[in-house]
């Protein structure tokens, strides 16, 4: 208990004294969305019980996949720190689970919990009561579930063939977030399914709704967490890391030592499988429903997602640029540029000639689309990195923690969304004349992806050279230079106002655009009225169409928008 007491204390002193300026601000709109969601929450203990439970089903699954998502989760206190004390694995765990409950989210998970002791009063004053140690267990439930899913994505890391695992199982399980709603097309889902209720996110309101039996399996799952995460502990503290970082003084030593770095960084192994699986499982999805309309698309959703999982690749290598800076004549860009295509293009155009093919079209849009992703992703990736770069750990410095590759995160989420908006927005006129205009999309498609390949790397080049040693001192010391004409690309950088727009914007832009657009339009042409949660296909005859097209324009304004703010100049 002593121990539990003196970590919790250590969080609290710490995030005294680290919540102020950006960090304050972020912090301060995290809890306000939180305690909207909180709220919403706790309103639906007045709907009724199932709507409930899948409201605590999805809050278990974001503490989950959250932190996989956003660089490791909380590391204010991390094990490596108590590691000399030679603590028991099992006092250590204990004491960092009484550090995890101090903090913006576990008081927002609480908030959204009472939402229990709201279903409880409705039945008696015994259920309202009982609610409060289900409420307590819960939240136990989610830190812990938490903590032991960073735990196990980590360990995966540690080996070629675990990073790839993980990087397909996270990205199948974003894609299918993503495409939720062709799952409840496909499978008739109305409501809530009854699979809530066997998540132990439902049975603390099982034991409120006077089943108190339910409590018992709840607390030993809290216990086998709290077990499985000590022993995940005790395996962090002698786990190996990997290592990059090697000379480079011509375009092709550049170019191989970074495909050996694309073939024994786990970190970038794990991206790579990750853009993969999205591209496939998100595109492949609405196969359920009959509809193969999406499937062409896989490679280009490939593209897109391997560039923002590598936005910031010269912050990802560290302080290894030194060499670059004192080798005269290197060119690293072009190199890495090299390096990008030949890991990801031979990729992408299998699995776009391939979906195409089994779609059966439509091939000029396609073939107009991968060249023009991969030609703005290969000229974006050093471009955005050297520009808005975010300081990270060296390689081989990194914590038992391999998801924690900088202490920005919300930089890191921040490149990843504008480096989505920017690859999207170069392969737009490709896109468009390929819809219009058939074949001469392709040409088009060429000529922009190559332009873009050579007019940005040069861009990014020039910066390299000019810049390099600002660059260099950003990575060694963690602080960005803050020059007069520097583009702020980053999230914490950004106002209230402006990061909310640029969030809501990069978020869920996607909504509108494609389902509710795209989507919704082309069954409307192909004569599929009233479908699934499609607007368009109930509107009247005369308005089907710009329904759908009021919704595209809805969802490029949001994205514009996003784009705007962050790259608004100080």
């Amino acid at each position: 208990m002593a121990v539990a007491m003196t970590m919790a204390q250590m969080k609290i002193a710490m995030l005294r004294h680290s919540l102020r300026g950006q960090r304050a601000q972020t912090a301060g709109t995290g809890a306000v969305l939180g305690a909207v969601l909180a709220a919403g929450t706790v309103y639906l203990g007045f709907l009724g019980p199932d709507l409930l439970a899948a409201g605590y089903a999805v809050w278990l699954l974001g503490w989950m996949l959250g932190p996989v998502f956003m660089g490791g989760g909380d590391e204010t206190l991390r094990p490596e720190y108590f590691a000399p004390l030679g603590l028991p694995a099992r006092r250590l765990a204990v004491g960092l689970l009484a550090a995890a409950f101090v903090g913006v989210a576990p008081v927002v998970s609480l908030a959204a919990l009472l939402g229990m002791v709201v279903a409880g009063a409705r039945i008696g004053v015994v259920n309202a009561l009982v609610a409060l140690p289900a409420a307590a267990l819960t939240l136990a439930l989610f830190v812990l579930a938490s903590k032991v899913a960073v735990g196990l994505v980590g360990l995966a890391l540690r080996t070629r063939a675990g990073a790839i695992g993980a990087g397909l199982v996270n990205g199948a399980i974003l894609a299918s977030l993503g495409q939720v709603w062709v799952f409840m097309a496909a499978f008739g889902q109305t409501g809530p399914p009854a699979a809530v209720w066997w998540l132990p996110s439902g049975w603390g309101l099982l034991a409120v709704r006077g089943q108190w039996w339910a409590l018992a399996p709840l607390a030993l799952v809290v216990l086998l967490l709290l077990v499985a995460w000590a022993a995940l502990l005790s395996r962090r503290a002698g786990a190996s890391r990997p290592r990059t970082g090697q000379r480079a003084s011509t375009v092709d030593s550049v170019m191989g030592k970074e495909l050996r770095t694309w073939s024994r960084d786990l970190v970038r192994n794990h991206g790579l499988a990750f853009a993969l699986s999205y591209g496939v499982c998100f595109a492949g999805s609405p196969l359920l429903i009959g509809w193969a309309g999406m499937l062409p698309y896989a490679g280009p959703i490939f593209v897109a997602m391997a560039a923002a999982m590598t936005a910031n690749q010269y912050g990802n290598d560290g302080t290894a640029l030194w060499l670059t800076i004192l080798t005269p004549g290197a060119s690293d860009v072009r190199g890495r540029q090299s390096a990008w295509l030949a890991a990801i293009g031979p990729v992408a155009a299998a699995l776009t000639v391939g979906c195409t093919a089994i779609a059966g079209g439509p091939w000029p849009l396609v073939l107009a689309l991968l060249p023009a992703l991969l030609g703005a992703a290969a000229g974006l990736v050093p471009l955005v990195s050297v520009y808005a770069l975010v300081p990270a750990t060296d390689p081989h410095r990194r914590a038992g923690n391999p998801l924690r590759i900088s202490e920005d995160d919300g930089g890191l989420t921040g490149l990843a969304y504008l480096m989505l908006a920017l690859v999207v927005a170069a392969a737009l006129p490709a896109a468009l004349v390929a819809v219009w205009f058939g074949w001469a999309g392709v040409a088009v498609g060429l000529a922009t992806g190559g332009l873009s390949w050579w007019g940005l790397g040069l861009l990014a080049e020039r910066r390299l050279r000019s810049h390099g040693p600002e660059l260099l001192q950003a990575m060694r010391t963690g602080r960005k230079p803050k020059g007069a004409g520097a583009v702020r690309f980053r999230l914490d950088g950004l106002s209230r106002g402006r990061r909310s727009i640029a969030v809501w914007g990069l978020s869920f832009g996607a909504v509108p655009l494609v389902p509710q657009g795209i989507v919704a339009g082309i069954f409307v042409a192909n004569g599929h009225l009233r479908h699934s949660w499609f607007l368009a296909t109930y509107a009247p005859a005369g308005w089907r169409y710009p329904v759908a097209a009021a919704f595209v324009l809805l969802g490029l304004a949001m994205y514009g928008s996003a784009l705007w703010v962050v790259s608004a100049k100080k």
